[in-house]
Protein backbone atom coordinates (compact mmCIF):
# COMPACT_ATOMS: atom_id res chain seq x y z
CA UNK A 1 0.00 0.00 0.00
CA UNK A 2 1.22 3.49 -0.81
CA UNK A 3 2.48 5.36 2.25
CA UNK A 4 1.45 9.04 2.00
CA UNK A 5 4.40 10.02 4.20
CA UNK A 6 6.81 8.79 1.49
CA UNK A 7 7.02 12.03 -0.49
CA UNK A 8 10.58 11.64 -1.73
CA UNK A 9 10.86 11.85 -5.53
CA UNK A 10 13.02 9.00 -6.88
CA UNK A 11 14.21 11.32 -9.64
CA UNK A 12 15.53 13.75 -7.04
CA UNK A 13 17.25 10.88 -5.24
CA UNK A 14 18.88 9.70 -8.48
CA UNK A 15 20.16 13.24 -9.15
CA UNK A 16 21.52 13.50 -5.59
CA UNK A 17 23.34 10.16 -5.98
CA UNK A 18 24.90 11.28 -9.26
CA UNK A 19 26.12 14.55 -7.69
CA UNK A 20 27.81 12.65 -4.85
CA UNK A 21 29.32 10.09 -7.25
CA UNK A 22 30.75 12.78 -9.54
CA UNK A 23 31.74 15.14 -6.70
CA UNK A 24 30.39 18.04 -8.72
CA UNK A 25 27.02 19.54 -9.68
CA UNK A 26 28.28 20.50 -13.15
CA UNK A 27 29.77 17.04 -13.82
CA UNK A 28 26.53 15.41 -12.68
CA UNK A 29 24.54 17.74 -14.94
CA UNK A 30 26.67 16.71 -17.95
CA UNK A 31 26.25 13.02 -17.14
CA UNK A 32 22.48 13.39 -16.73
CA UNK A 33 21.99 15.72 -19.69
CA UNK A 34 20.36 18.37 -17.48
CA UNK A 35 21.03 22.07 -16.94
CA UNK A 36 23.10 22.86 -13.85
CA UNK A 37 20.19 24.84 -12.43
CA UNK A 38 17.87 21.81 -12.66
CA UNK A 39 20.34 19.56 -10.84
CA UNK A 40 20.85 22.14 -8.11
CA UNK A 41 17.10 22.70 -7.75
CA UNK A 42 16.35 18.98 -7.42
CA UNK A 43 18.92 18.52 -4.66
CA UNK A 44 17.61 21.63 -2.88
CA UNK A 45 14.01 20.37 -3.14
CA UNK A 46 15.11 17.02 -1.71
CA UNK A 47 16.82 18.73 1.23
CA UNK A 48 13.74 20.87 1.91
CA UNK A 49 11.48 17.85 1.80
CA UNK A 50 13.72 15.88 4.18
CA UNK A 51 14.39 18.86 6.40
CA UNK A 52 18.10 18.15 6.52
CA UNK A 53 21.26 19.38 4.76
CA UNK A 54 22.74 16.67 2.53
CA UNK A 55 25.45 18.62 0.75
CA UNK A 56 27.36 21.74 1.76
CA UNK A 57 28.60 23.82 -1.14
CA UNK A 58 31.43 26.31 -1.45
CA UNK A 59 32.63 28.18 -4.54
CA UNK A 60 35.27 25.50 -5.14
CA UNK A 61 34.07 22.26 -3.63
CA UNK A 62 31.12 20.35 -2.21
CA UNK A 63 31.06 18.37 1.02
CA UNK A 64 28.63 15.57 1.82
CA UNK A 65 27.27 15.87 5.35
CA UNK A 66 27.19 12.89 7.72
CA UNK A 67 23.42 12.65 7.17
CA UNK A 68 23.95 12.95 3.42
CA UNK A 69 26.50 10.11 3.42
CA UNK A 70 24.12 7.76 5.25
CA UNK A 71 21.27 8.72 2.92
CA UNK A 72 23.53 8.27 -0.14
CA UNK A 73 24.65 4.76 0.88
CA UNK A 74 21.14 3.50 1.63
CA UNK A 75 19.59 5.07 -1.46
CA UNK A 76 22.35 3.68 -3.68
CA UNK A 77 21.56 0.17 -2.45
CA UNK A 78 17.84 0.80 -2.93
CA UNK A 79 18.18 2.03 -6.51
CA UNK A 80 20.46 -0.90 -7.34
CA UNK A 81 17.75 -3.27 -6.09
CA UNK A 82 15.18 -1.51 -8.27
CA UNK A 83 17.45 -1.78 -11.34
CA UNK A 84 18.15 -5.43 -10.60
CA UNK A 85 14.44 -6.17 -10.24
CA UNK A 86 13.72 -4.54 -13.60
CA UNK A 87 16.57 -6.40 -15.29
CA UNK A 88 15.50 -9.71 -13.77
CA UNK A 89 11.95 -9.26 -15.05
CA UNK A 90 12.99 -8.22 -18.56
CA UNK A 91 16.10 -10.37 -19.08
CA UNK A 92 14.16 -13.50 -19.95
CA UNK A 93 11.56 -11.66 -22.01
CA UNK A 94 13.61 -9.45 -24.31
CA UNK A 95 15.05 -10.63 -27.59
CA UNK A 96 18.70 -9.52 -27.78
CA UNK A 97 18.91 -6.41 -29.93
CA UNK A 98 20.58 -3.03 -30.19
CA UNK A 99 24.28 -2.12 -30.16
CA UNK A 100 26.79 -4.38 -28.37
CA UNK A 101 30.16 -2.69 -27.75
CA UNK A 102 33.05 -5.09 -27.15
CA UNK A 103 36.76 -4.48 -26.58
CA UNK A 104 39.63 -7.00 -26.65
CA UNK A 105 43.44 -7.15 -27.04
CA UNK A 106 44.50 -6.75 -30.66
CA UNK A 107 46.18 -10.09 -31.40
CA UNK A 108 43.96 -12.24 -29.19
CA UNK A 109 40.76 -10.60 -30.40
CA UNK A 110 41.67 -10.81 -34.07
CA UNK A 111 42.30 -14.56 -33.82
CA UNK A 112 39.50 -15.82 -31.56
CA UNK A 113 36.62 -13.42 -32.22
CA UNK A 114 35.85 -13.82 -35.96
CA UNK A 115 34.34 -17.28 -35.46
CA UNK A 116 32.43 -16.07 -32.40
CA UNK A 117 30.98 -13.03 -34.17
CA UNK A 118 29.95 -15.09 -37.22
CA UNK A 119 28.01 -17.57 -35.08
CA UNK A 120 26.53 -14.85 -32.88
CA UNK A 121 25.23 -12.77 -35.81
CA UNK A 122 23.63 -15.85 -37.35
CA UNK A 123 21.72 -16.47 -34.12
CA UNK A 124 21.00 -12.87 -33.12
CA UNK A 125 20.73 -10.73 -36.27
CA UNK A 126 19.09 -7.80 -34.42
CA UNK A 127 22.27 -7.13 -32.43
CA UNK A 128 24.77 -4.75 -34.02
CA UNK A 129 28.39 -5.20 -32.95
CA UNK A 130 30.99 -2.48 -32.41
CA UNK A 131 34.36 -4.21 -31.80
CA UNK A 132 37.31 -2.13 -30.59
CA UNK A 133 40.69 -3.87 -30.48
CA UNK A 134 43.33 -2.26 -28.29
CA UNK A 135 46.17 -3.41 -26.07
CA UNK A 136 45.49 -0.68 -23.51
CA UNK A 137 43.16 -1.44 -20.59
CA UNK A 138 39.92 0.19 -21.71
CA UNK A 139 37.72 1.68 -18.98
CA UNK A 140 34.52 -0.02 -20.10
CA UNK A 141 32.32 2.05 -17.77
CA UNK A 142 33.48 5.55 -18.73
CA UNK A 143 33.94 4.62 -22.41
CA UNK A 144 30.57 2.95 -22.73
CA UNK A 145 31.52 -0.66 -23.50
CA UNK A 146 29.24 -3.57 -22.64
CA UNK A 147 31.88 -6.30 -22.53
CA UNK A 148 35.65 -6.74 -22.54
CA UNK A 149 38.05 -9.63 -23.05
CA UNK A 150 41.15 -9.19 -20.92
CA UNK A 151 44.35 -11.20 -20.66
CA UNK A 152 46.31 -11.03 -17.43
CA UNK A 153 45.56 -10.69 -13.76
CA UNK A 154 42.61 -8.43 -13.01
CA UNK A 155 42.65 -5.54 -10.58
CA UNK A 156 39.99 -5.46 -7.89
CA UNK A 157 36.90 -3.65 -9.14
CA UNK A 158 33.13 -3.76 -9.21
CA UNK A 159 33.24 -5.46 -12.61
CA UNK A 160 32.09 -9.04 -13.05
CA UNK A 161 34.73 -11.44 -14.42
CA UNK A 162 34.19 -14.83 -16.08
CA UNK A 163 37.33 -16.89 -16.72
CA UNK A 164 37.73 -18.35 -20.21
CA UNK A 165 41.16 -19.98 -20.01
CA UNK A 166 44.76 -18.88 -20.17
CA UNK A 167 47.55 -17.94 -22.57
CA UNK A 168 51.32 -18.09 -22.28
CA UNK A 169 54.44 -17.13 -24.25
CA UNK A 170 57.10 -19.67 -25.27
CA UNK A 171 60.43 -19.50 -27.19
CA UNK A 172 60.13 -20.04 -30.97
CA UNK A 173 62.54 -19.97 -33.90
CA UNK A 174 62.51 -20.88 -37.58
CA UNK A 175 64.19 -23.95 -39.03
CA UNK A 176 66.41 -21.67 -41.12
CA UNK A 177 67.70 -19.89 -38.01
CA UNK A 178 68.33 -23.15 -36.16
CA UNK A 179 70.28 -24.54 -39.14
CA UNK A 180 72.80 -21.73 -39.00
CA UNK A 181 73.25 -21.83 -35.23
CA UNK A 182 73.01 -24.40 -32.48
CA UNK A 183 69.65 -24.85 -30.80
CA UNK A 184 69.65 -23.70 -27.14
CA UNK A 185 69.64 -26.58 -24.66
CA UNK A 186 68.97 -24.57 -21.48
CA UNK A 187 67.63 -21.04 -20.97
CA UNK A 188 71.07 -19.52 -20.24
CA UNK A 189 72.11 -20.47 -23.82
CA UNK A 190 69.79 -17.70 -25.08
CA UNK A 191 72.47 -15.12 -24.24
CA UNK A 192 74.48 -16.44 -27.20
CA UNK A 193 71.56 -16.05 -29.62
CA UNK A 194 69.88 -13.22 -31.48
CA UNK A 195 66.68 -12.62 -29.49
CA UNK A 196 63.72 -10.51 -30.50
CA UNK A 197 62.14 -8.92 -27.45
CA UNK A 198 58.50 -7.88 -26.98
CA UNK A 199 58.60 -4.64 -24.98
CA UNK A 200 55.75 -5.43 -22.52
CA UNK A 201 57.55 -8.63 -21.45
CA UNK A 202 60.58 -6.59 -20.38
CA UNK A 203 63.73 -5.44 -22.18
CA UNK A 204 66.23 -6.30 -19.46
CA UNK A 205 65.42 -9.99 -18.98
CA UNK A 206 63.12 -12.91 -19.79
CA UNK A 207 61.46 -14.71 -16.90
CA UNK A 208 60.80 -18.36 -17.73
CA UNK A 209 59.12 -21.20 -15.90
CA UNK A 210 60.05 -24.87 -16.30
CA UNK A 211 61.51 -27.38 -13.86
CA UNK A 212 62.28 -24.19 -11.91
CA UNK A 213 61.97 -20.44 -12.38
CA UNK A 214 64.86 -18.72 -14.17
CA UNK A 215 65.73 -15.20 -15.24
CA UNK A 216 67.66 -14.77 -18.49
CA UNK A 217 69.45 -11.42 -19.02
CA UNK A 218 68.78 -9.86 -22.44
CA UNK A 219 71.19 -7.89 -24.61
CA UNK A 220 68.46 -5.65 -26.12
CA UNK A 221 69.52 -6.39 -29.71
CA UNK A 222 66.04 -6.07 -31.24
CA UNK A 223 63.23 -4.61 -29.12
CA UNK A 224 59.76 -4.26 -30.66
CA UNK A 225 56.35 -3.44 -29.18
CA UNK A 226 54.27 -5.23 -31.84
CA UNK A 227 53.90 -9.02 -31.82
CA UNK A 228 53.07 -9.54 -35.49
CA UNK A 229 56.32 -7.85 -36.53
CA UNK A 230 58.24 -10.03 -34.09
CA UNK A 231 56.53 -13.13 -35.48
CA UNK A 232 57.32 -12.14 -39.09
CA UNK A 233 61.00 -11.57 -38.26
CA UNK A 234 61.15 -14.87 -36.37
CA UNK A 235 59.65 -16.73 -39.34
CA UNK A 236 62.21 -15.10 -41.65
CA UNK A 237 65.07 -16.43 -39.49
CA UNK A 238 66.24 -13.30 -37.68
CA UNK A 239 66.31 -14.90 -34.24
CA UNK A 240 64.50 -16.48 -31.29
CA UNK A 241 61.46 -14.80 -29.77
CA UNK A 242 58.90 -15.30 -27.03
CA UNK A 243 55.50 -15.55 -28.71
CA UNK A 244 52.04 -16.42 -27.39
CA UNK A 245 51.14 -19.89 -28.62
CA UNK A 246 47.77 -18.73 -30.00
CA UNK A 247 49.54 -16.26 -32.28
CA UNK A 248 51.93 -18.71 -33.93
CA UNK A 249 49.90 -21.93 -33.83
CA UNK A 250 49.33 -22.03 -37.61
CA UNK A 251 53.03 -21.31 -38.31
CA UNK A 252 54.03 -24.22 -36.09
CA UNK A 253 51.52 -26.49 -37.83
CA UNK A 254 52.97 -25.44 -41.20
CA UNK A 255 56.57 -26.05 -40.06
CA UNK A 256 57.52 -22.37 -40.32
CA UNK A 257 58.30 -22.12 -36.61
CA UNK A 258 59.63 -24.57 -34.05
CA UNK A 259 59.29 -24.35 -30.30
CA UNK A 260 62.72 -24.35 -28.71
CA UNK A 261 63.35 -25.14 -25.05
CA UNK A 262 59.98 -26.98 -25.00
CA UNK A 263 59.97 -27.35 -21.21
CA UNK A 264 60.11 -23.59 -20.71
CA UNK A 265 57.47 -20.86 -21.00
CA UNK A 266 56.27 -17.70 -19.30
CA UNK A 267 53.66 -17.76 -16.57
CA UNK A 268 50.10 -18.46 -17.71
CA UNK A 269 48.03 -15.28 -18.09
CA UNK A 270 44.31 -15.81 -17.42
CA UNK A 271 41.76 -14.65 -20.00
CA UNK A 272 38.43 -13.29 -18.76
CA UNK A 273 35.20 -11.80 -19.95
CA UNK A 274 34.67 -8.60 -17.96
CA UNK A 275 31.45 -6.61 -17.78
CA UNK A 276 29.69 -4.10 -15.56
CA UNK A 277 28.85 -5.44 -12.12
CA UNK A 278 25.14 -6.06 -12.22
CA UNK A 279 23.28 -9.06 -10.90
CA UNK A 280 21.60 -9.58 -14.28
CA UNK A 281 23.46 -8.65 -17.46
CA UNK A 282 21.48 -7.40 -20.44
CA UNK A 283 20.07 -9.97 -22.89
CA UNK A 284 22.60 -9.01 -25.60
CA UNK A 285 25.56 -9.44 -23.20
CA UNK A 286 24.19 -12.73 -21.87
CA UNK A 287 23.64 -14.01 -25.41
CA UNK A 288 27.18 -13.12 -26.53
CA UNK A 289 28.75 -14.73 -23.47
CA UNK A 290 26.68 -17.87 -24.03
CA UNK A 291 27.73 -18.17 -27.69
CA UNK A 292 31.36 -17.20 -27.15
CA UNK A 293 32.36 -19.08 -24.01
CA UNK A 294 32.72 -22.61 -25.43
CA UNK A 295 34.30 -21.37 -28.68
CA UNK A 296 36.93 -19.30 -26.87
CA UNK A 297 37.66 -21.96 -24.25
CA UNK A 298 38.19 -24.68 -26.86
CA UNK A 299 40.26 -22.31 -29.03
CA UNK A 300 42.59 -21.42 -26.17
CA UNK A 301 43.06 -25.10 -25.30
CA UNK A 302 43.78 -26.04 -28.91
CA UNK A 303 46.49 -23.36 -29.17
CA UNK A 304 48.62 -25.05 -26.51
CA UNK A 305 51.81 -26.28 -28.18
Amino acid sequence: MYNRSMKTDLNEVAVFIKVVEMGSFSQAARQLGMPNSTVSAKVSDLEKRLGVSLIRRTTRKLFVTAEGQVFFERCTRGLEEIRSAEEELTAGQSEPQGLLKITAPIELGSIILPKVIEKFKNQFPKVNIDLFLSDRTVDIVSEGFDLAIRAGDLKDSSLIAKKLGGVYFAPFASQSYLKKTSSPKVPKDLKDHSCLQFTPLGIEEWNLLGPKSVTVPMRKQIVINELNIIKALTVSGVGISLLPTFLCFSEVQAGKLVRVLPEWRTNIRPVHFVYVGQKHASPKVNAFILVATDIIKSSLQSFEI
